[in-house]
């Protein structure tokens, strides 16, 4: 009976995650015999409890480039510090390439306001009231870079405070 038990809590594990397919595109590489095709595929995996994460994978057909990209996907998670309100603790810019983000909370029942792939990663990450902008590049694979550059810079109150406490009476870091 505990061997029926342990596959179905597996399942759940694995269905609680959300793939979305961000990219898929057609590259060629040129070699000695002429050119070489290949697909590239971004894509982005999310709970909708605070943790997502970005991944690439490049292979000969799509199926094999959107697996890889899982993998990839799955080293790559980071864990979203998220308020309350479904939101995040205060205003937050990152950068990956030329692209740039910027990221701020919004009122309860405002929704995501996002486009492309920074859309996609709020909505995976579990952020329900946000606002955000791309500047600079229109790469997705790069604003969503630059977007999880910005989550992970993120501070709650609680570790803005234990930051605070630990700095002593002279300013030097106990």
């Amino acid at each position: 009976m505990s061997n029926r038990k342990k596959p179905n809590k597996l399942k759940e594990k694995e269905t609680e995650w959300q793939e979305r397919i961000v990219q898929v595109r057609r590259v060629t590489k040129v070699v000695k015999g002429g050119k070489k095709l290949s697909f590239r595929a971004v894509l982005i995996i999310g709970n909708e409890k605070g943790q997502v994460g970005v991944g690439v994978g490049k292979a000969s057909d799509v199926i094999g480039a959107v697996k890889k990209a899982v993998s990839d996907s799955k080293k790559h998670l980071i864990h979203v510090p998220i308020t309350k309100n479904n939101s995040i603790s205060h205003i937050i810019t990152g950068q990956s390439g030329a692209a740039k983000v910027l990221i701020r909370p919004s009122a309860p029942g405002s929704g995501v306001i996002a486009g492309g792939s920074v859309r996609t990663i709020l909505e995976l990450a579990g952020i329900r009231n946000i606002l955000a902008k791309q500047l600079g590049s229109n790469n997705p694979l790069n604003n969503a870079r630059a977007t999880t550059n910005a989550l992970t810079a993120l501070r709650t109150f609680s570790k803005v405070l234990e930051d605070r406490e630990s700095i002593g009476n002279n300013g030097f870091v106990l």
